[in-house]
């Protein structure tokens, strides 16, 4: 089976999304956000779901992993915590390329609104230990990393020049 995808894993404001829309239109291929895909496909919020509880949006979340995972010629953005469940990165290896866009935590902190994340509304505390708690988890089930502590261009362009570099566009 050809690996086509290219998949996007990363902490909550990492860049994911954006760099995501940048490779796809640098690549010529589609675009899926996973969190957008989940909440189109649900008719709710990604925090509405949440208040069901986070194994309820964890259950959805792999559902979905599974869906999108038989796709082609796809980058997917996914959602912070799909690397929480093994099969969710199972099904997307398949036919994907896996990308850790590794954000300094400093560069996290500064921009990214934690009143809009269910998961983070408690605060920066609660982002540093997601990074904890999910930092050796991207490093172990990437095909590679990038580091994203410039511009989301260039992060993109670095996803592009290794991608290009592996044969794999």
């Amino acid at each position: 089976m050809a690996k086509n995808n290219v998949i996007l894993i990363g902490m909550p404001g990492c860049g994911k999304t954006t760099i995501g829309k940048i490779l796809s239109k640098k690549i010529k291929i589609s675009f899926i956000d996973m969190d957008e895909y989940i909440e189109k496909t649900e008719k709710k919020s990604i925090t509405d779901i949440f208040e069901a509880g986070e194994e309820a949006f964890r259950d959805i979340e792999s559902k979905v992993a599974e869906e999108l995972a038989h796709m082609d010629n796809v980058v997917i953005s996914t959602g912070g915590g799909v690397i929480k469940r093994k099969e969710n990165i199972t099904a997307l290896r398949e036919k994907g390329f896996i990308v850790f866009i590794n954000r300094p935590l400093n560069k996290i902190m500064e921009d990214v609104d934690t009143e809009t994340r269910p998961l983070l509304k408690e605060g920066k505390e609660k982002l540093k230990k997601l990074y904890e708690e999910r930092f050796d988890y991207y490093r172990c089930y990437c095909d590679f990393e990038i580091v994203n502590d410039e511009s989301l261009e260039k992060a993109a362009e670095s996803i592009n020049m290794e991608l290009k570099k592996r044969g794999i566009i």
